[in-house]
């Protein structure tokens, strides 16, 4: 496997934790977390993880939901 592709699930990974840890004092999180999860997502592709791949772009679309929502009511 390529070890770029194991950074990109690396740095998805911790983006997604930091931002779920974070969510709370801002909407930034739950946008850096949408953007975690999608890069998780496009790490599941590159490694043949199908299903990984529809987990992660429904938690992406699922906190970008989110997001706009905290966005709107702020």
């Amino acid at each position: 496997m390529n070890q770029s592709v194991e950074i990109l699930g690396v740095i998805a990974i911790v983006i997604m934790v930091a931002s779920y840890a974070l969510e709370k004092r801002s909407a930034f999180f739950l946008a850096s977390f949408a953007v975690g999860c999608a890069l998780a997502a496009v790490y599941a592709y590159l490694i043949d993880s199908y299903p990984f791949l529809i987990a992660e772009g429904i938690w992406a679309v699922i906190a970008f939901r989110r997001w706009q929502v905290a966005r709107s009511a702020n």
